[in-house]
């Protein structure tokens, strides 16, 4: 298999993962979600740790540790990730799947503007009608759900503001991932100290069954973030753009079709305009980068002797 097609398979790999991610956490109950994120901490601290073993990459994690501007950044990076997934467990097990993917439909949006704001990036024309039009959906949203979809917003924010803390330091997939974790793991295991002194900590007290599963959120998170870095390596990230979109579609759908969560009139109004500034945006985003493709093909072209 060539490295395109392999970057190809991973991104979907990825991407399907994340968007199976309805129909696991559920799985998980009756913990609640704060004792869910705790275990995916430790848990995905100890696969990592072991991958770091297998593939002796662990000088990569004491190079980023001799930077304390790196830890600092990874350490923000971590609390941002963690309340990302724990709001994203909260809506998943709230039965609110739908407002879920409508946050990773708008998150590429959401770090579009935190470009601007953070990095004073400048967007070409049609990219400010992309996010005006998102604001359009997220207006009509409000309209239908009664309130500003805080989930959805909570989830695209978090994530965004951590793909934003990522882009501060150059750290690979799996050291990253770990020295994420490491720097949580103390909070997260006196969560679950906490949980368990007071009866609420299901690990030792709904079966080996439930146990598993818990352990098994550590490999839920590690390997599709894995298989990401591998995409990311292989294609263009306009490609890993495109790809991305399956994950938030695979959890409308489960939303919708195994979940038999309402999708009035006005909400898929609100998801159709959601889906016209995707476009918009993804095709101004394609242009560009072709024509700074053909731009370099010249410059090649010019430099070869």
């Amino acid at each position: 298999m060539d490295e395109r097609r392999l970057g190809v398979v991973s991104g979907l790999g990825a991407y399907a993962l994340w968007g199976l991610f309805p129909l696991y956490f559920p799985l998980l109950e009756p913990a609640g979600g704060l004792e869910i994120v705790a275990h995916r901490v430790l848990w995905s601290l100890v696969f990592v740790g072991l991958l770091l073993c297998v593939v002796r990459r662990w000088g990569a994690v004491r190079t980023a540790v001799r930077s304390p501007r790196t830890v600092l950044v990874l350490a923000g990076a971590a609390l941002l990730v963690a309340t990302n997934w724990l709001i994203y467990v909260y809506g998943v097990n709230s039965g609110q799947v739908v407002e879920t993917s409508l946050g990773y439909f708008i998150n590429p949006l959401v770090s579009v503007l935190l470009g601007v704001v953070v990095f004073s990036e400048r967007l070409r024309p049609l990219q400010w009608v992309a996010v005006a039009v998102a604001a359009v959906a997220v207006a009509v949203l409000t309209i239908d759900y009664g309130r500003p979809p805080w989930i959805a917003i909570g989830v695209a924010v978090s994530f965004g503001l951590y793909g934003l803390m990522k882009k501060l330091v150059r750290v690979e997939a799996a050291p990253g991932l770990f020295l994420e974790t490491a720097l949580i793991a103390v909070p997260a295991a006196v969560v679950l100290a906490v949980l368990h002194a007071g009866g609420d900590g299901t690990f030792a007290n709904a079966g080996a069954g439930h146990a598993l599963l818990l352990a098994s959120s550590g490999v839920a998170t590690a390997v599709p973030l894995l298989l990401f870095a591998a995409a990311a390596r292989r294609i263009p990230l306009s490609a890993v753009g495109l790809l991305q979109y399956l994950t938030p579609l695979m959890q409308l759908a489960i939303g919708v079709f195994v979940f038999d969560e309402p999708m009035p009139p006005a909400r898929l109004a609100g998801f159709v305009i959601v889906w016209i500034a995707l476009a918009i945006f993804t095709a101004d985003t394609l242009r560009h980068a072709r024509a700074g493709a053909r731009r370099g093909s010249r410059d090649v072209v010019v430099a070869s002797p």
